[in-house]
């Protein structure tokens, strides 16, 4: 067990991203920081949205950690999910991390006061057991949408490209 709970935090510290799953939903991807021996997440408004994860005070969720340079699965485990009331000294601790690795936050002076007023801070403790690794892929098909990235090359593009070869 104490293997596995190295194993654990070790993968965890290292990723930049956990894949969440909890009670209700697919899994999502969320930014982490490893505090404390547990990994915590910030979520609300301005932030990684949590809703539809079902993560509650109490509940258990399972985390999947990937390889950073790989991007492959690392190991899968079982987390119970404490939501860290604001103000209290483990609240403070961890978003005192949170803050450290927040990019971009444009209200940086004022992020504290505005996570404890609007945000969620989750506390995701290993329970000690993971999750055996799945043997085939879980890749899913894409949701369809009307969005979009692909478009026709428009006509005039090749010439401007064999135009700039030759300076």
């Amino acid at each position: 067990m104490t293997q596995t709970l190295a194993l654990i935090e070790e993968a965890t510290k290292k990723s930049g991203l956990l894949w969440v799953q909890g009670p209700t939903g697919p899994s999502r991807a969320l930014w982490h920081v490893w505090h404390d021996g547990a990994a915590h997440l910030v979520g609300g408004p301005g932030e990684q949205p949590l809703d539809g994860l079902g993560l509650t005070d109490g509940c258990t969720a399972t985390v999947t950690v990937r390889s950073k340079d790989k991007g492959g699965r690392l190991v899968a485990w079982t987390a119970q999910v404490t939501e860290l009331p604001p103000g209290d000294e483990a609240w403070t601790g961890a978003v005192a991390e949170l803050k450290g690795k927040r990019l971009n936050a444009v209200d940086f002076g004022t992020l504290e006061e505005r996570w404890a007023r609007e945000c969620r801070i989750l506390r995701l403790e290993p329970t000690g057991s993971s999750e055996p690794l799945p043997d085939a892929s879980l890749a899913a098909v894409p949701l369809r949408t009307p969005a979009t990235t692909r478009r026709p090359m428009p006509a005039a593009l090749p010439r401007l490209l064999r135009r700039g070869r030759g300076k």
